[in-house]
């Protein structure tokens, strides 16, 4: 088993073990196994899924990062939202929103907001597929 703990600013999203992780790091995906040779990653925009027993649990994760050391994973990120806490209705008019904004930035500087915007509407969407 691996000890799975996702701390967001502003609370601890998970703490508790788990069997297998996906973390979405920044050069693609990572499974982590129990025994997983120590590590440091980046994480990016997107989906973290866990499983315990034999269910998957997605969870969005904001950018961060992770250690994996002796079974012990530590997740740290800007932000994390459970799928539990998702509003499909409500992330399908953020991505569609986002997209929209896309097509009348002006600068560089709105361009890479509204692109980390729909990232986060994107990776919102997946995880809400990935539970149902």
């Amino acid at each position: 088993m691996l000890n799975l703990r996702v701390i967001a600013p502003d609370r601890t999203v998970w703490d508790a073990s788990v069997e297998e992780i996906i973390l979405p790091s920044s050069t693609g995906q990572l499974g982590i196994l129990t025994n997983h040779a120590p590590l440091l990653t980046a994480l990016d925009v997107g989906v973290m899924r866990i499983r315990i027993d034999k269910e998957w649990i997605p969870i969005v994760l904001m950018g961060g990062f992770s250690e994996i050391e002796n079974n012990n994973v530590q997740i740290l990120v800007n932000g994390a939202e459970k799928v539990t806490e998702l509003d499909e209705k409500k992330v399908q008019e953020q991505l569609e929103s986002a997209l929209e904004m896309l097509k009348s930035v002006k600068t560089n500087k709105q361009k890479i907001e509204v692109s980390q915007q729909i990232r986060k509407a994107r990776a919102r969407a997946q995880a809400l597929t990935m539970a149902a």
